[in-house]
């Protein structure tokens, strides 16, 4: 059976969708970083077209290990959504045009039986731009070795549910 595939619906637009090209603007934008603190555990960086945000991005994601990670948790809000929950992905895989990223299907399910992830709808999630901005990044830096994503994408949520994904999450997030 053939993998279900979220395509890189804002790929030519955002940022590049020749592989070639994404490469090495990446490449450039990661070599300029120069040293950082690569003991850190978890990224904050912006998920804006590359353009804007491609040479501050490259500061998170050159602190990556990438022989230390084999799971990594990727959180974006809807834009387009109304959500009152985290939605989850159905998909296989997330296309990028240097490759694409493998969904921890276990992982989605084990957090879906939690009751408190919802799934998403294609449609949704390749509408939206906050979770596909990263995966260029993580299939560069984190290039052929064994690993794969959970994409989450964040609705409007009260302080309440904040808290719950907080103690939901925290078990996979252990920094020290």
């Amino acid at each position: 059976m053939a993998a279900k595939v979220r395509k890189a619906t804002h790929a030519g637009s955002w940022y590049s969708d020749q592989g070639e090209t994404l490469r090495a603007q990446l490449e450039k934008w990661l070599d300029k970083v120069g040293d950082v603190d690569t003991s850190v555990r978890g990224i904050i960086v912006p998920h804006a077209g590359y353009s804007y945000s491609g040479p501050s991005a490259a500061y998170g994601y050159k602190t990556i290990t990438p022989d230390s990670v084999k799971r990594i948790f990727v959180l974006g809000p809807s834009h387009h959504a109304y959500l009152k929950r985290c939605v989850l992905s159905k998909l296989d895989e997330y296309e990028t045009p240097i490759g694409n990223l493998k969904v921890d299907k276990e992982m989605n399910k084990k957090l879906h039986e939690t009751g408190w992830f919802d799934w998403v709808d294609t449609a949704t999630e390749e509408a939206e731009h906050s979770l596909e901005m990263h995966l260029p990044y993580i299939k560069y830096v984190m290039g052929k070795r064994d690993y794969t994503i959970i994409p989450i994408m964040v609705g409007a949520i009260s302080k309440e549910y904040e808290d719950k994904y907080g103690d939901i999450l925290a078990p996979y997030f252990i920094l020290f």
